[in-house]
């Protein structure tokens, strides 16, 4: 059960990041642009993690190089390797290995008197009946196995590559919301500033505006944290620095999990291969194995008298051997039964975070359309406040607090629409797609 186990438990961190996408959304609908990943001019920390923004790369190519040096390509490659092995051994004309005996015997040693005999003995281990075409059932089961695990890891490794893009590419707008704000707050703090020397306004209010404008420093100085964690944590994943120009994806038309997903698929040949086992574990004797024997004896009685030759042929059948295959026999039922297991958790699973995905997915796109309105009213009410607040309408603590909604509603409709595209290609995962 070790070939699957490193698709199962990769599995749910799969598919849980589908708990953010929108239903409705057709496959022909034009993807919204997104701000993609800049470099940081003059961050706070001297720690810089850099990206290089690469036109020529795709998202598939990208997903390709990263499977390359994905750790798993090593138990992908032990299970090719352990399939081939199966093959050779069900190819082969005996079931086990062949065995040559020699015998000499004398009633005297190192003298040519009296009576002695050699012989020799060619012994071959031969197949059950039926054995060999279970091996060789065995053989193409974990052929078909590795083949369709290799799919599963391939899928596995494209989740963790879209989930760190759009990690990337939340964080830089996050980032550059951050730059925005600090921008703001620097440009009120100057006018904050000339009005205390000509004496419109009291020595407290530029001290609030400059407690805003550290705040805001400070918040930038984290977003600039996350953006550089989370550039660490994609080319730690990818091996490279190199970002695709594009990486968004158009809505899947699939609608269920299909038998042709790729973790089920690989969980069914998984249970195929369970169940060739159980065949061979029936047809084969894990204490005997029937032998055929062929062999030569050269003997004389006593000395003077001629040498005598003689050849034989041996046949061993074990019997009786039910008693003590039963043990190996219920073990193999037993693994079988665990893959039935999983195939059936994994199906409610993906039918589970299938459901999240697309009402996630229209959760998302309904909070655009809000997040768009309420932008629209922010930057509107933004100006209008500025203009309050110049001619002396408004105090300050009034600005800074509509100041802070505003920004706030600005944020979120720009990161709304980084979800969309993040959750498309996240329900395009939900349900087996690959980029």
């Amino acid at each position: 059960m070790t070939e699957f186990r490193h698709i199962k438990y990769s599995l749910p961190a799969l598919l849980l990041v589908a708990n953010s996408c929108i239903a409705e959304v057709k496959s022909g609908e034009p993807p919204r642009t997104f701000q993609e990943p800049a470099p940081i001019e003059k961050p706070s920390v001297e720690h810089i993690d850099p990206i290089e923004i690469d036109p020529a790369l795709t998202l598939p190519q990208l997903i390709d190089q990263t499977l390359e040096k994905y750790p798993d390509r090593l138990i992908n490659e032990a299970l090719s390797q352990e399939a081939d092995a199966l093959k050779t051994r069900g190819e082969s004309w005996f079931a086990g290995s062949t065995a040559l005996a020699l015998d000499y015997s004398d009633d005297r040693i190192a003298s040519d008197l009296g009576s002695r005999e050699a012989s020799a003995k060619l012994e071959f281990t031969v197949w059950n009946w039926g054995q060999r075409s279970a091996a060789q059932n065995v053989a193409e089961q974990a052929h078909n196995a590795a083949q369709k695990q290799s799919a599963a890891v391939k899928l596995e490794v494209a989740r963790l590559v879209r989930e760190s893009l759009w990690d990337m590419a939340m964080a830089e707008s996050r980032l550059q919301q951050a730059k925005y704000t600090v921008d703001i707050s620097s440009q009120l703090l100057e006018k904050v500033r000339r009005r205390v020397e000509l004496g419109d306004l009291a020595r407290a209010d530029q001290l609030l505006a400059e407690t805003e404008h550290l705040q805001n420093r400070s918040l930038l100085t984290q977003a600039e944290a996350e953006m550089m964690h989370t550039r660490k944590a994609y080319a730690s994943l990818t091996q490279t620095i190199h970002v695709p120009g594009n990486y968004q994806e158009q809505l899947s038309p699939i609608s269920e999990i299909q038998a042709t997903h790729p973790m089920l698929e690989a969980i069914n040949t998984f249970i195929a291969r369970k169940q060739a086992s159980v065949e061979w574990a029936k047809s084969t004797d894990t204490i005997n194995q029937p032998k055929v024997s062929i062999g030569a004896k050269n003997t004389r009685d006593m000395r003077g008298t001629d040498d005598m030759q003689s050849a034989g042929v041996g046949v061993v059948i074990p019997f009786g051997h039910s008693t003590y295959d039963a043990p190996e026999i219920a073990a193999a039922h037993l693994e079988l039964n665990r893959a039935l297991a999983q195939r059936e958790h994994l199906q409610r699973l993906l039918e589970k975070m299938l459901h999240e995905a697309e009402h996630g997915l229209e959760v998302t796109r309904e909070e655009l359309k809000i997040a768009t309105e309420l932008k629209q009213i922010a930057e509107t009410h933004l100006k209008m406040t500025e203009t309050a607040f110049t001619a002396g309408e408004i105090n300050l603590l009034d600005l800074l607090k509509i100041q802070a909604r505003s920004l706030e509603a600005i944020r979120n409709a720009k990161l709304q629409e980084v979800k969309l595209q993040r959750n498309i290609a996240f329900y395009n995962q939900a349900v087996g797609v690959l980029p």
